[in-house]
């Protein structure tokens, strides 16, 4: 990669933190993900491409048909880049007596990392309602137990921001058990070089895969081989990428978060390689090219493993598909919560990106 494909790359940053507050604010919990399917949709037909859509949802995307199979090896040897639309969220219970709404979680976060959220409601006949999220009983000034009283789906609850006092009312919204609720992901660009957001885990991702698909529509990135984008809609509960492959690929690159915390190196301004979860090791081949690739383009990076994590490789390869698998993405602080992003750490994954995409 030259310099002056470097320098592009730092002034486009800014562009493609623009394209994370944007995609941030499309909401996407696990289950719910269409709108941002067609957002994707519309987007990379107006770059000039042909995507399609899984019969499960997420959406696929070929970005060139210039690559040839290398020799000994069946079909195209093909390179598909994964991220994750889908998001932590919520759904309806039960509906109570009081018109309060109980919930249970879409995703693993605990209960009191949506604790006063705004949120938005949607019901199965198209309404959507906002609400937010609190314990019950939440006034200082009318209990002494609300500082010690669990976060759990008993005690916490979804007040509507409608005059309801009863099951009763709150149907006639037409709200009912298994609407889904999206959590107000407040995302925003903050101080020098920063973006806070719900859901960087995997939007910001989404925002880089769109930024190499504008590149190489553009003629400005070339790819070495076949490269197919592939986002996925099911992640954060695991078979996300279990289905639904093209013919011919033989290396799945997972772009999904960097892990920021203790005894990990991984911070909010380097692109992080995994090289363990919870599921086992990252192809070894694989996983050094890229570390090789790193170090070739003189990048801010990390080689981690995290302890309490999967991403779509897991299911990729529980499914059977016989691929190269490996693992990268940009430093995510507060992974789960109010996360946190740095544009330094986005530029060195882009830059990362590229390099894996064009061979060089």
């Amino acid at each position: 990669m030259d310099k002056e494909r470097r320098d592009r790359i730092k002034q486009d940053v800014d562009k493609v933190m623009e394209e994370m507050l944007t995609i941030c604010n499309i909401p996407s919990p696990t289950g719910y993900t269409h709108i941002l399917e067609e957002y994707l949709m519309k987007r990379l037909q107006e770059l000039g491409f042909t995507p399609w859509q899984r019969h499960k949802g997420g959406v696929l995307c070929e970005l060139t048909l210039a690559a040839e199979a290398k020799s000994g090896q069946e079909g195209d040897d093909a390179l598909l880049l994964s991220a994750h639309i889908d998001t932590l969220g919520l759904m309806v219970q039960s509906i109570k007596e009081d018109g309060r709404l109980a919930l249970t979680t879409l995703g693993g976060f605990p209960f009191n990392y949506v604790e006063q959220e705004n949120v938005q409601l949607f019901t199965r006949d198209g309404r959507s309602y906002e609400g937010t999220v609190r314990i019950t009983n939440p006034a200082v000034h009318a209990s002494r137990k609300v500082a010690k009283k669990k976060r759990d789906a008993k005690n916490m609850e979804l007040v509507l921001d409608e005059e309801v006092k009863s099951k009763e009312d709150v149907q006639k919204l037409g709200i009912s058990i298994g609407d889904f609720v999206a959590l107000d992901p407040r995302a925003k660009l903050a101080g020098d070089g920063f973006l806070k957001s719900r859901h960087l885990d995997d939007k910001a991702s989404t925002a880089m895969l769109l930024y190499l698909a504008e590149e190489i529509a553009a003629k400005r990135l070339v790819p070495e081989r076949k490269t197919y984008l592939f986002f996925t809609n099911y992640e954060e509960i695991g078979h996300g990428a279990a289905g639904g492959f093209p013919l011919g690929v033989s290396d799945m690159l997972a772009v999904d978060m960097g892990v920021v915390g203790e005894g990990l190196d991984t911070d909010e301004y380097v692109v992080s390689i995994c090289a363990k979860d919870s599921s086992g090791p990252y192809n070894y081949f694989f996983t050094n090219e890229l570390i090789e690739l790193a170090k070739k383009h003189d990048l801010d990076y990390a080689v981690d493993v995290y302890p309490f994590y999967f991403s779509d490789c897991k299911a990729a390869l529980t499914a059977g598909h016989d691929i190269r698998h490996a693992l990268i993405g940009t430093g995510v602080a507060a992974s789960h919560g109010y996360e946190r992003i740095h544009r330094k750490g986005v530029a060195n994954t882009m830059a990362l990106l590229e390099a894996c995409v064009s061979g060089k």
